[in-house]
């Protein structure tokens, strides 16, 4: 090929490309694509970290709640144990020295 021939071939790609850009032209675009794979990239990781951030949070409320059912599913438990006759009995018995009376203390009284 000759020099003339390529410059000739070089001027038409100039002036024929599909997209009518010029070689001048070809920094920007290589520049704007580049700044949008950045942005592209920084956002992707940005992102990931916030996912990851959430997860853990979402991980301990879930242990929290799970400690605050247990919680609640003693303090019911412990609230049948204190209204139960037996407990209110033992209760009457240590602290107001209560007792059920003998056969022989009990007096039937008739109108």
């Amino acid at each position: 090929m000759s020099m003339d021939r390529i410059q000739h071939w070089v001027s038409t790609l100039r002036t024929e490309w599909p997209f009518k850009l010029r070689m001048r032209l070809w920094p920007l675009v290589i520049g704007v694509l580049f700044l949008c794979c950045m942005a592209t990239g920084l956002a992707v990781v940005a992102t990931t970290h916030m996912t990851r951030v959430q997860f853990a949070q979402l991980q301990q409320l879930e242990q929290e709640k799970n400690q605050l059912q247990t919680e609640w599913g003693q303090l019911l438990l412990e609230e049948g144990a204190w209204s139960t006759p037996a407990r209110i009995e033992q209760i009457a018995t240590e602290r107001l020295d209560m007792r059920i009376p003998d056969v022989n203390d009990v007096e039937v009284i008739r109108p």
